[in-house]
């Protein structure tokens, strides 16, 4: 995953009146922290930052006073009505750190014909290096059947990722596809209607 850069402005001000005019402003509020260090409290430019974290984990490399931090996202605060960010927390990481992150599954490939599939984990806990974090982990049900089981352990993990989550943890189950009989949900719909009709 490719670093975004941004440039960031230390902030004293704090509070919901300061966070509203600095989303006014075009900026999102955002706290840097980690290694033991005091946080630092930063603004981040709106439209550039929205973009560089609408992926999962994304990487920053911010100039703050010209002076160059790497940072990973670990948490976007949103309005839950306009989506719009709110805030962001930030972890400070190094060349060459591991950290543990959440990484998102994907499904790929077709089923053999009269299956279908549940994805019973859409991420999974890895331990990678904080520089070269994997965007997703895909797994393919390629040609795969009814009774067939993919388990986090049967994941093809990127170059120097580890698993942390549980090896036998249940990601995609595979099972045949069940029909519902047209008759029964006709004569449902039917019932219905007739017990509307009589009141």
């Amino acid at each position: 995953m490719s670093e975004q850069k941004l440039a960031a402005e230390v902030r004293t001000e704090f509070g919901k009146g300061y966070a509203r005019r600095a989303r006014m402003a075009n900026l999102i509020p955002a706290v840097i922290y980690g290694h033991g260090a005091d946080p630092i409290h930063v603004t981040l430019p709106a439209k550039a930052t929205t973009l560089a974290v609408r992926t999962a984990n994304a990487l920053l490399s911010l100039d703050i006073n010209g002076e160059g931090h790497l940072a990973l996202v670990k948490d976007v605060q949103r309005d839950p009505i306009k989506q719009i960010i709110e805030h962001i927390d930030l972890l400070t990481v190094r060349q060459g750190e591991k950290v543990t992150v959440e990484i998102p599954v994907h499904v790929v490939g077709e089923l053999a014909p009269g299956n279908v599939f549940n994805q019973e984990l859409t991420t999974i806990s890895l331990e990678a290096e904080a520089t070269h974090l994997p965007e997703a982990v895909e797994v393919s049900i390629e040609g795969r059947a009814a009774g067939e089981h993919i388990h986090a352990s049967d994941l093809v993990l990127p170059k120097g990722a580890v698993l942390l989550a549980d090896a036998d943890a249940l990601v995609v189950n595979i099972s045949e596809a069940t029909e519902t009989s047209d008759e029964e949900g006709t004569e449902e719909t039917a019932g219905a209607a007739s017990e509307s009709a009589a009141e």
